[in-house]
């Protein structure tokens, strides 16, 4: 192992969006039997806590490859385009509308019906930019745009738990 790897390259797969998360699975508990600390426990203290670091390290790794919003970030960052949603929350056009579409919607939303409709909104707008994500990093190699649509995503993210909210102010 060797502290210099990204992520994909520590986990032994391809450096792109769509994974086998089942090979990522394996190789966690591959990594992580490689790398616990019981068994560098003859080897003394130091070996120990570096072995504890590299479990700290597979455990992130692991997270990040896990998550398709992380791995999507995660890519653009490797690939020079980082998502810094704090400094830059540019977004294609089209989703500021729809933003402001569900803003309203879900304000206006008086009954579970309402929700669940939104809620089914956001079920397909999530996997239409997931998709989007995976064919901007994996088939165009654009980190640019393929960024913007991480930032979009992020927003459905934190937008779907207001609208569990909301379901819950409205007794589901």
């Amino acid at each position: 192992m060797n502290l210099q790897s990204n992520d994909f390259e520590l986990f032994g797969v391809p450096e792109q969006f769509a994974q086998d998360l089942g090979r990522i699975d394996e190789r966690w508990k591959d990594l992580q039997r490689e790398a616990h600390p019981d068994r560098f426990a003859a080897q003394g203290a130091a070996a120990q806590r570096i072995a504890m670091q590299w479990s700290v390290r597979i455990n992130e790794a692991y997270k990040r490859l896990k998550d398709p919003l992380k791995r999507a970030a995660y890519l653009c960052e490797l690939r020079g385009s980082p998502i810094d949603p704090e400094n830059n929350t540019a977004m294609p056009a089209t989703f500021l509308v729809e933003q402001m579409e569900w803003r309203e919607a879900l304000e206006e939303a008086r009954s579970i019906e309402d929700v669940d409709r939104l809620e089914g909104e956001l079920q397909v707008a999530r996997r239409d930019t997931v998709e989007r994500v995976r064919r901007m990093l994996d088939d165009e190699n654009d980190p640019r745009a393929a960024a913007q649509q991480v930032r979009a995503l992020m927003f459905i993210e934190r937008f779907a738990h207001d609208v569990e909210g909301r379901a819950e102010q409205l007794g589901q």
